[in-house]
């Protein structure tokens, strides 16, 4: 390309924003940036104009073909992320113990850590106990509900094997994630108590993390299949 910082103001061609949208395809597909950014640039690519405008949008990306550092191949001790790091175990009591809500609601979500028994009280209210993120201070932990005229909402990540084993009197435990095969080294969580005019429910939910990530991969398909379709038609007006 010409040298843009000599001539900021020259008029860019189709063909000049064209490899400006090809660095921006490899950073993606090389991580180097995510869909949201990605389709950003890719839009001010397109509008731009000018050299000028031209040169700030892959200003921190690697042209093709350009070394880049070289990065270390050795394992660095590093928290794996797996359910040998959720285990704290030890004597860790948990960050909590109990929840009530008496015509309120509670929450436990977010990075936690389950005790080994978490104690709940709903009566007129609701409350949400969420593991998809938590910690758990041993292999085996309890979540012991009690749902008066109210209910509570108990989420484990997949890979958790449930059981449920509460009481329900003019209501219920919901125990359909029961029977589902757990991960290997993954807790168990046993939901227990009593449930009278109110329920206890059990949800298996895809942590946010995770949810994020395969929403940033079907907008990345998306765009992706957009601009196959783009060079298609380019290439049918060319011949």
């Amino acid at each position: 390309m010409t040298d843009d910082a000599a001539v900021p103001d020259l008029r860019a061609s189709d063909a000049d924003r064209e490899r400006v949208a090809e660095i921006l395809r490899d950073a993606l597909a090389e991580g180097r940036l995510d869909m949201e950014e990605f389709e950003e640039r890719l839009d001010a690519t397109y509008k731009a104009r000018t050299y000028g405008e031209l040169t700030p949008i892959t200003r921190d990306l690697p042209d093709p073909g350009t070394a880049v550092p070289a990065v270390s191949l050795i394992k660095e001790t590093e928290p794996s992320g797996g359910w040998r790091d959720r285990i704290v175990g030890g004597d860790d009591a948990g960050t909590s113990s109990w929840a009530v809500a008496v015509m309120s609601g509670f929450q436990r979500r977010g990075r936690w850590t389950a005790p080994r028994r978490f104690n709940c009280f709903a009566f007129w209210g609701g409350g949400e106990v969420d593991l998809r993120e938590a910690y758990f201070a041993d292999r085996e932990v309890v979540v012991n509900a009690v749902a008066i005229m109210g209910g509570v909402e108990v989420v484990v990540p997949p890979g958790v094997e449930v059981v449920v084993r509460g009481i329900g009197v003019m209501g219920g435990f919901d125990h359909r994630e029961e029977g589902v095969p757990g991960d290997p080294g993954a807790p168990r969580v046993i939901v227990t108590g009593f449930a009278f005019w109110g329920g206890v429910g059990v949800q298996r939910k895809l942590p946010r993390a995770e949810k994020q990530r395969l929403r940033e991969e079907r907008r990345r398909e998306k765009l992706e299949r957009k601009e196959q379709r783009r060079r298609e038609l380019e290439g049918s007006d060319d011949r």
